[in-house]
């Protein structure tokens, strides 16, 4: 497909059918299968192709922000147009139900941690689902609360983050953690070190929580990927002067 040619479709608002059969052929030819066997190891399904972040990107590049486009391409139920919605939506946009209905197809970690999450932390509706969403008895539902947390904790201002309920937060992944499902515990861990990291009014609570639970097991579906340790993770952002500093998105 002529990216350039796809560009055209987005800004005259042909038939978005067409646009998306555009798309899904390019991704088609961008599948890697080196890439998908991978990819299948850290959980991704059929129907998906493969392709490498860097291509999705390519793409980005060339639609940037499409609201109405990310819906039709998360509605495929295909794992790499999934990702790419994430990219390319507008969070502002996005409704309740449009969030809800995102977190309940995330199927796997790289839609449910990353896309789903990334997307609701720029929404207006970040905070209110994500604590709706921690409480589900869907593993992949509460991993999506969790990291939605842990990602508006790394964007927004110190004085706009609620630290009573972050404390909290910090409270209740000190008791549960080791009790709770697989994924769960790996991002309970990832908020603790993003609010460790991020938000400097609370990093010596991080710590404390972070010494408290120590070293957290995580079955990584037997790849190479590790948990790493939260106290060691903070001290390297202290270190580097990165604690406090915050970014300026979520999406990567």
């Amino acid at each position: 497909m002529n990216l350039c040619r796809l560009l055209l479709l987005c800004i005259n608002k042909f038939s978005y059918d067409m646009i998306v059969s555009e798309i899904m052929n390019q991704l088609r030819e961008w599948g890697n299968e080196s890439t998908k066997k991978v990819l299948v190891k850290h959980g991704a399904k059929e129907p998906f192709y493969g392709v490498k972040i860097e291509d999705l990107k390519k793409l980005q590049k060339k639609i940037k922000k499409d609201y109405s486009l990310s819906l039709e391409l998360f509605d495929t139920g295909n794992s790499d147009a999934m990702y790419l919605a994430g990219l390319i939506s507008d969070p502002a946009k996005m409704t309740r139900e449009d969030l809800n209905n995102w977190v309940h197809k995330a199927y796997w970690y790289m839609l449910s941690e990353f896309t789903v999450a990334w997307v609701a932390s720029e929404s207006r509706y970040g905070t209110e689902l994500a604590l709706e969403w921690i409480d589900s008895d869907e593993e992949n539902i509460a991993c999506s609360g969790w990291s939605t947390m842990a990602a508006i904790a790394s964007l927004k201002p110190d004085n706009e983050i609620d630290h009573i309920l972050y404390t909290q937060l910090l409270d209740r992944i000190a008791t549960t953690i080791h009790s709770e499902k697989n994924r769960v515990r790996h991002t309970m861990n990832s908020f603790v070190i993003a609010v460790g990291g991020y938000c400097s009014h609370l990093t010596e609570k991080a710590m404390q929580v972070a010494i408290g639970i120590g070293k957290v097991k995580v079955e990584m579906g037997g790849t190479a990927c590790k948990v790493p340790l939260a106290t060691e993770y903070i001290q390297k952002m202290h270190k580097r002067g990165l604690l406090g500093r915050k970014r300026k998105t979520a999406m990567c």
